[in-house]
């Protein structure tokens, strides 16, 4: 699988601009032979303009997501639509975890533009941040079936909290992406966690941060894949970037097999 990272520059609360970006790297990404594209966590809004989230929430239906779709279907390419602020009460299609209320959603399209799984963020950022206050925590596992791979979803802090992966492992991850807007100067932590996730699991975890600056933060970029041993196979600095590598699947089985780490665990 050729894998692409959209490290996009996100402009505080300039949807119609971010989406615009989206579209253009989901293109460049295909031109590249890109077989999936990930975009970073709510790429259309900011993840930091925490007074518009409201006013721009969406349906999973809605204009932000039926762009990504589209785009996915006219470039002929996988994309993780990763991710947007959604409005629960107004989305119809899928379940949702809550009546009502906003959440931090991902949804992965097929090459058709189809719908293939929405994942709502598990864990929220309490810490200096809003997201705990405005939004709800999703309860169910992100996992797509593409490419002859099993794709697993995350979002940014969720890196924080190993057992999430170990549980997507478990449902025979060969790949997690984890749509971000990590900002300095928690740049080690960036580096160490999602390392670690790929090591203790054994598979691919691919990380795609913003780039851009806000009132209070600034998105430190550097997108990176991991393969299962912790290596590194591609990654960026901060400045904007799309981050292209092909992604042996079948390495997963092989460095479990080599140090079965994996097959030893006791549940």
């Amino acid at each position: 699988m050729r894998l692409a990272l959209a490290q996009l520059d996100i402009e505080d609360g300039a949807v119609e601009d971010n989406c615009e970006r989206a579209e253009a790297a989901i293109a460049e990404a295909a031109d590249a032979g890109a077989d999936l594209v990930s975009l970073p966590e709510i790429f259309n809004v900011g993840y930091f303009s925490f007074d518009t989230y409201r006013r721009a929430a969406e349906p999973v239906e809605g204009s932000t997501l039926t762009r990504i779709a589209d785009a996915a279907r006219e470039h002929d390419i996988g994309v993780l639509a990763g991710s947007i602020v959604e409005d629960l009460a107004r989305t119809e299609s899928v379940e949702t975890p809550a009546d009502e209320g906003l959440a931090n959603t991902s949804v992965f399209f097929d090459r058709d533009g189809e719908r293939l799984a929405v994942y709502r963020k598990h864990h929220l950022f309490g810490y200096e941040s809003a997201e705990a206050q405005l939004l709800v925590p999703g309860e169910s596992l992100g996992i797509a079936e593409f490419g002859g791979a099993t794709v697993g979803m995350t979002t940014c802090y969720d890196l924080r909290f190993p057992e999430l992966y170990r549980s997507i492992a478990a449902e025979g991850a060969d790949l997690v992406l984890v749509p971000s807007a990590w900002p300095y100067p928690r740049v080690e932590h960036w580096k160490l966690l999602p390392r670690a996730r790929a090591v203790e699991n054994q598979f691919f975890v691919a990380t795609v941060n913003g780039s851009g600056d806000f009132e209070d933060a600034s998105l430190l970029g550097r997108s990176t894949v991991y393969d299962p041993w912790g290596t590194t196979l591609a990654g960026t600095g901060d400045d904007p970037d799309l981050v292209v590598t092909d992604v042996d699947l079948d390495r997963v089985e092989t460095v479990r097999e080599e140090f079965p780490a994996w097959h030893d665990r006791r549940t």
